[in-house]
């Protein structure tokens, strides 16, 4: 039997998704399919509903549907409902399964990227979206004693912190550029910077050349962010390895194998 899995978003055309897991397929000589969905909100809750009639085994769930599809399962994981958000769906028995392996993805990324990263040092994340929710969980439970959130709609940004306990704050936008002087790791989690949306507006003057800059954002592979902060001695993580890690636990369970990420996978993906 063909098993059936894909990538839902809007927009979606520029996700990897498809590459990474189709290499998997090739590799295991497994017989599937991985499909990008281009799904807007309003078709967000009959896509659920049908797709399972269809064959398909389960989802990847990108910008902005990360929260909503939270809402819509049947079933959650720990860590999804530890953020309120899910990135990865799996259908089984008339049911849905949500889970978040965002942060599993972003500490895996970033510790094979960045091995100076200095895990006691304060966080800086732009964006309160599905992704920063996932990430932040991450980074306190690795053991980050401060994490502030800025994004563009203040509001957000605190009910996204009221998920936490005190060790994480919110801060205007404004204010973003001279914190960087007191934070050690700086994560951009929004769509700003990815080819075909706005660009990502920040002053790096204040940052430091010991501080680890991360961008979720993988196409392009180095931002303008990364850029900027590369010239100026910092260090930087660029967003396919967080997308590379956090695909291995849905390809598992829909696929039955479990998946290696290696330089032939990153290769296949960025070719």
């Amino acid at each position: 039997m063909t098993c059936l899995a894909g990538v839902i978003g809007d927009p979606i055309a520029q996700s990897r998704s498809p590459r990474l897991h189709g290499h998997w397929l090739r590799r295991y000589e497994i017989d599937g399919h991985y499909v990008p969905l281009h799904v807007t909100r309003d078709m967000l809750s009959q896509t659920l509903e049908t797709l399972p009639k269809l064959g398909f085994q389960g989802l990847n769930v990108t910008i902005p549907h990360k929260e909503a599809v939270f809402r819509l399962a049947n079933d959650v994981t720990e860590r999804a409902r530890e953020v309120e958000a899910a990135n990865t769906l799996t259908f089984r028995d008339g049911r849905i399964l949500a889970d978040n392996t965002d942060g599993i993805g972003f500490i895996a990324n970033l510790r094979q990227q960045a091995p100076v990263w200095q895990v006691n040092a304060p966080a800086l994340v732009l964006g309160a979206g599905g992704a920063a929710r996932g990430i932040i969980a991450a980074l306190l439970n690795e053991g980050v004693p401060r994490v502030t959130i800025v994004n563009r709609t203040a509001a957000r940004a605190e009910t996204l912190a009221d998920l936490f306990d005190r060790r994480v704050r919110t801060m205007p936008w404004e204010m973003a550029s001279p914190a960087l002087a007191d934070h050690g790791l700086l994560v951009n989690t929004t769509s700003l910077g990815m080819t075909g949306q706005p660009p990502l507006v920040l002053d790096l003057a204040a940052l430091h050349a010991d501080t680890t800059v991360s961008d979720i954002v993988y196409t392009p592979l180095m931002t303008p962010l990364l850029k900027d902060a590369q010239d100026r001695g910092a260090t930087v993580v660029e967003g396919l390895g967080m997308l590379l890690h956090q695909a291995v636990p849905g390809f598992t369970e829909w696929f039955g194998v479990v998946p290696d990420v290696d330089d032939e996978l990153r290769a296949a993906v960025l070719a």
